[in-house]
C-alpha cells in the first residue's frame, strides 16, 4: 500500500520560490566585480532568474543541456543557477583557478553549449576560446556600460541579454531525479571526473546542511559564503541559505583579509564558511588592526583540515564557534560537521579542542564505515585507522561518461581518505590513502603533523610528505613556510612539536620554502611536493 500524500517533486527552483514568497525582502548583497556594492533581495532574484530561464529557452537550451559558469559569488551568478535549473538544464560550475588546458578539457568533456562568464576571466577565455569546441554563446555577467570589446563567439552583456525577456514564464516540470548540476573533481592525477547532481540530491542535501547539528542556519542569520559557487555547490549555501530565508552576503572577486573583514563587520554577518587559507588571511588582518568580530557567531572551516591554533584563536580571542567540516565533490559535498553531541557538550579547553580537531559526525543522509584494504569493517574505537567509505542520497554512484563501478557491494563509495571513528560516531581524517606515511609498517598521519606545526607562532603554513628511508621505508619530512619577516631554525620547530606527539612520529627533518603548492580548490598539492623532494636525503641518525 502506498501513502496518500501529494506528488511534489523535489526541484531546486522550488527553493527560490519559497525564498521569494516567505522571505522576499530579505537582502542579497554583493561586492560586484565592477566594484560597487549591489543590493537586491530574494523576490528580485527569482524575477530575474525567470528571465534567465526564458532567455535560455528562447536560445534553444533544452532539458539536459549543460550551461557553464565561470564566475565569482555574485547575485548575477545566483540568478543564472536558478534560471538554468528552472528549465531542466544543468549548471556546470567551472573552477577558474584550474589551468587553461584543464578548463578546455572539462568544458569539452561536459559538452557545454553556453557559458556565463565574469569580466575577470575574459582574457583567459579569449586566449583559449579556439579550444572550447562546444560553446555556442558567451554571456558576460555585466551591463552595457562595462561590456568590453571581445572576440568571444556571440558575446553579449548579461543585462542586455535578459532585458529581452519579460519574465512571463513558468518553470518547466520534470522528474526530481533529473540532472541539476555538474562539478568536476580537482583530481591531482589524471583528468578530472564529472560529478552529476540531481534536483532531488541537491534539495535533500540542502535540508541536511541546514540541520541544527550541521550548519544550523535560520532566517535570522546573515550568511557570507566565502567558499565559491564553483567549489562543490558552494557547500550547499546557494541552496540552504534561501531555503531557510537567511540574508545573503556575496563577496565577489575580493577574498583577501581586509575585504572579507569589511563585509563581516558592515553587514553584521553571523555565519560564514570557507577554506583555512582564507581564514589565515582574515586572522592576520585582525591581528594587524586589532579589530574584533562582535557579530560573527559560527564559522565552518573545511576543504582541508582546520589547524588547532586557528580553531583556538577564533574561539578564545574572538568568541566565534568553529565548526570543522569534511566532504567531497562526490558528496554534494557535505559529509560531516563537528558540532557537539551531549556526550561531549560539557568539555572545555584542550579537551574540547581535541574533539573539534575531528571532522565530526555525519548528518542524517550520510552513512559511514571504515574498512581495511580487504573491505573488512573496522571498530569505532577512535584509534583504528581504516579506509573511509560513505553512502547516501547525495553521494555519487557513477561519474559522468564513465561506466566504471565506484561502489562496493553494499553501495558504499571509497572516499580515498584514511580515518578513525570514535564510539560516539565522530570521524577524524588521518590522511589521504595516498599521502599516509608508512614507517616501519606503521602509519603516521601527515595531517596531524601539519596541524601541530602550524601552531608554532612563526609558521604560516606546513606540509608533511614521506621521504624514503633506508631502514624504515618512509619517514616524515616537514615542509614549512614562515610568516612574513620571521626566522626560525629546524631545531626550534621540532622543539615546539616535542612531547605533543608520539616520539616516532617526529619529522626527521624540516625544509623551509617560500611557498607550498596548492590545487585549484586550495588543498596542498602533495604530488608536486613529492616530485620536488624526490631526491631529498634525510639526515639519517
Amino acid at each position: 500500500m502506498l501513502g496518500l500524500m501529494q506528488d511534489w517533486p523535489l526541484l531546486c527552483h522550488r527553493i527560490i520560490d519559497h525564498a521569494a514568497i516567505q522571505h522576499g525582502a530579505r537582502p542579497v548583497v554583493t561586492r560586484s566585480v565592477e566594484g560597487p556594492i549591489h543590493t537586491t533581495n530574494y523576490a528580485d532574484i527569482r524575477k530575474r532568474a525567470l528571465k534567465v530561464a526564458q532567455r535560455l529557452d528562447r536560445d534553444g537550451i533544452k532539458l539536459g543541456d549543460r550551461v557553464a559558469t565561470l564566475a565569482w559569488n555574485t547575485w548575477r551568478h545566483l540568478e543564472c543557477w536558478y534560471g538554468i535549473l528552472g528549465i531542466g538544464a544543468i549548471y556546470h560550475t567551472v573552477n577558474p583557478r584550474l589551468f587553461a588546458e584543464q578548463i578546455c578539457w572539462i568544458v569539452n568533456h561536459a559538452e557545454d553549449r553556453m557559458m556565463f562568464v565574469d569580466l575577470t576571466f575574459l582574457p583567459i577565455l579569449e586566449k583559449h576560446a579556439h579550444g572550447l569546441k562546444t560553446i555556442e554563446r558567451y554571456v558576460v555577467l555585466t551591463d552595457a556600460a562595462h561590456m568590453p570589446k571581445t572576440t568571444l563567439k556571440n558575446a553579449v552583456a548579461y543585462e542586455e541579454w535578459i532585458a529581452e525577456a519579460d519574465g512571463d514564464f513558468a518553470w518547466k516540470s520534470f522528474d526530481e531525479n533529473t540532472a541539476a548540476g555538474m562539478c568536476y573533481t580537482s583530481g591531482t592525477t589524471g583528468n578530472p571526473k564529472g560529478v552529476l547532481y540531481s534536483h532531488r540530491s541537491n534539495v535533500l542535501h540542502a535540508f541536511m546542511a541546514s540541520l541544527p547539528d550541521a550548519k544550523g542556519i535560520a532566517a535570522r542569520d546573515v550568511v557570507l559564503p566565502v567558499v565559491p559557487l564553483f567549489h562543490a555547490n558552494c557547500w550547499s549555501l546557494a541552496f540552504s541559505t534561501p531555503l531557510t530565508g537567511a540574508s545573503l552576503i556575496l563577496p565577489g572577486a575580493k577574498l583577501d583579509g581586509p575585504s572579507i573583514y569589511e563585509l563581516l563587520d558592515t553587514y553584521k554577518v553571523t555565519f560564514t564558511a570557507g577554506v583555512p587559507t582564507v581564514w589565515l588571511a582574515l586572522l592576520q588582518e585582525l591581528e594587524k588592526t586589532g579589530a574584533k568580530l562582535p557579530h560573527l557567531k559560527r564559522i565552518v572551516i573545511g576543504g582541508s583540515a582546520s589547524p588547532r591554533a586557528m580553531t583556538q584563536k577564533f574561539q578564545d580571542s574572538y568568541g566565534v564557534e568553529v565548526i570543522h567540516a569534511w566532504g567531497m565533490t562526490e558528496m554534494s559535498p557535505l559529509g560531516s560537521l563537528c558540532t557537539m553531541k551531549p556526550e561531549y557538550a560539557a568539555l572545555t579547553g584542550e579537551a574540547k579542542l581535541d574533539i573539534q580537531m575531528k571532522q565530526g559526525h555525519p548528518p542524517f543522509g550520510v552513512e559511514m564505515k571504515i574498512t581495511d584494504d580487504k573491505g573488512k569493517n573496522l571498530p569505532w574505537d577512535g584509534k583504528t585507522f581504516g579506509r573511509l567509505k560513505v553512502r547516501g542520497p547525495a553521494v555519487a554512484r557513477r561519474y559522468f561518461k564513465d561506466d566504471s563501478e565506484i561502489l562496493d557491494q553494499e553501495g558504499f563509495f571509497d572516499t580515498g581518505d584514511v580515518a578513525t571513528m570514535d564510539p560516539h560516531g565522530y570521524m577524524q581524517i588521518t590522511d589521504r590513502s595516498k599521502d599516509v606515511i608508512k614507517s616501519g609498517g606503521e602509519w603516521i598521519s601527515s595531517i596531524d603533523l601539519e596541524n601541530l606545526a602550524v601552531g608554532h607562532p612563526k609558521v604560516a603554513e606546513a606540509a608533511v610528505i614521506g621521504v624514503q628511508h633506508p631502514k624504515w621505508d618512509e619517514r616524515p619530512l616537514l615542509v614549512v613556510v614562515l610568516k612574513k619577516d620571521q626566522r626560525a631554525s629546524k631545531d626550534e620547530i621540532l622543539a615546539f612539536m616535542q612531547g605533543k606527539i608520539a616520539k616516532w612520529w617526529m619529522p626527521d627533518d624540516v625544509a623551509f620554502v617560500e611557498e607550498i603548492p596548492h590545487t585549484a580548490t586550495g588543498k596542498i598539492l602533495k604530488t608536486e611536493l613529492r616530485e620536488r623532494f624526490k631526491d631529498y636525503r634525510l639526515p639519517v641518525q
